[in-house]
């Protein structure tokens, strides 16, 4: 019986790093256990060579913008087709996985019929491909601590929901900004346990340039990013991990403490211009805004 279905859309695997650590990423998800499924998404160069080679199940017909990247509403769709797993998670083709990953989806299918887990990553140079013999994962969580780094709450890199929940989702474009941010927005507005599960799941996000962009731009500057944030009604519906008001901890849902950095983002985002707004209301926001960064630039 399938607990947890994986899906993702790979890119290419044309450039040898990028190639590297995606197979990293997705070997570590086949070994969380045999009740995981990985379905591969795209016709990006190797992915239909990688799923082969591993026996994963490829799903080429997600639907795509003009430019062949895919749409974050059709994946969703055809995981649903294509798994009958009462949990599913998008993640990044990136990230390495551990045994915590699988053991808080379970944890969180026991309590609750409609959830969302989503949390901070670690970031850690990763030059070639992983050994995955005995002790990889203690080896790998030891490296993290040591050289790698806590990514701020800024970004997502993984959504671990029941499947009742997310049942229509925009065409955002994958590999952009703004759609993950939509994803918590939206589901903080639902009658949804949305947790931030950072205490619980510890993911590895394997470093990398952007060579695999247009211009080599980091995705924060590309169009399409603009898109994902208009399809998503606006700068004011971009809500962060920091903006999530429980926490998963040990496998409990947990209240989280007021900081003075939450109370200065809770203040940012009601501050925030929706459409046309006085002067005086941008320029409060602008200076909450303000406050926020230099803060969270001190926490790190």
């Amino acid at each position: 019986m399938t607990e947890l279905t994986i899906f993702t859309a790979p890119k290419p695997f044309t450039d040898p790093h990028i190639a590297a650590i995606q197979r990293n990423a997705i070997q570590s998800w086949m070994r969380l256990g045999e009740g995981v499924q990985v379905i591969l998404m795209g016709t990006d160069t190797g992915v239909d060579t990688l799923a082969a080679e591993w026996g994963l199940l490829h799903v080429p017909e997600v639907a795509t913008n003009d430019k062949g990247v895919p749409y974050i509403g059709d994946m969703f769709t055809l995981a649903r087709k294509h798994s009958d797993a009462p949990v599913l998670a998008i993640v990044n083709a990136d990230i390495l996985l551990f045994a915590d990953f699988l053991q808080a989806a379970r944890l969180a299918h026991r309590q609750w019929e409609k959830f969302v887990l989503v949390g901070q990553r670690w970031d850690l140079d990763v030059t070639g491909l992983l050994e995955f013999s005995e002790g990889w994962q203690e080896r790998l969580l030891a490296d993290s601590h040591t050289r790698g780094r806590l990514h701020n709450p800024a970004g997502s890199d993984y959504f671990i929901f029941s499947r009742p929940v997310y049942q229509e989702v925009p065409d955002f474009t994958i590999g952009r900004a703004g759609w993950d941010n939509w994803m918590i927005y939206h589901a903080r507005r639902q009658p949804w346990k949305v947790l931030d599960a950072t205490a619980d799941i510890t993911i590895i996000h394997q470093n990398h340039d952007y060579g695999h962009l247009p211009g080599g731009k980091i995705h924060y500057r590309l169009p399409e990013s603009e898109q994902n944030v208009t399809l998503g009604g606006g700068e004011h519906k971009m809500d962060n991990l920091i903006d999530i008001d429980n926490i998963l901890v040990d496998g409990q849902a947990r209240r989280k403490q007021l900081t003075w950095f939450r109370l200065v983002r809770k203040a940012e985002r009601l501050l925030q211009p929706k459409g046309s707004a006085g002067k005086v209301r941008n320029r409060l926001y602008v200076i909450t805004k303000r406050t926020r960064k230099r803060l969270q630039k001190w926490q790190d």
